[in-house]
């Protein structure tokens, strides 16, 4: 196999998905936060090829973006927590 077929191969996983790297949104909140973590060390630490930092980047952002739903979802709960209390109080 060429090396431009192993290329296209590995690349082929999804947007900047790795191989065998889990789906971020089958991810809890401390997990992704912490492989966005990993992800950014590694971008910063520089001397991927373009194609791997462009990959990294990608999931990074589907990364983030689940950490983001994550946190809103917290919000709502928490907005609605409060509601729940401040209503039950005026009864």
């Amino acid at each position: 196999m060429s090396a431009e077929n192993r290329s296209t191969e590995n690349h082929t996983g999804g947007a900047g998905q790795e191989a065998g790297a889990t789906a971020p949104d089958a991810l809890g909140y401390e997990e992704a936060r912490e492989q966005l973590a990993a992800v950014v060390a590694r971008l910063e630490a520089g001397g991927a090829s373009l194609e791997e930092s462009l990959a990294l980047w990608e999931r990074g952002e589907a990364l983030a973006k689940q950490c983001e739903e994550w946190l809103e979802g917290a919000r709502r709960r928490l907005a609605s927590a409060k509601e729940a209390n401040n209503s039950g109080e005026d009864n």
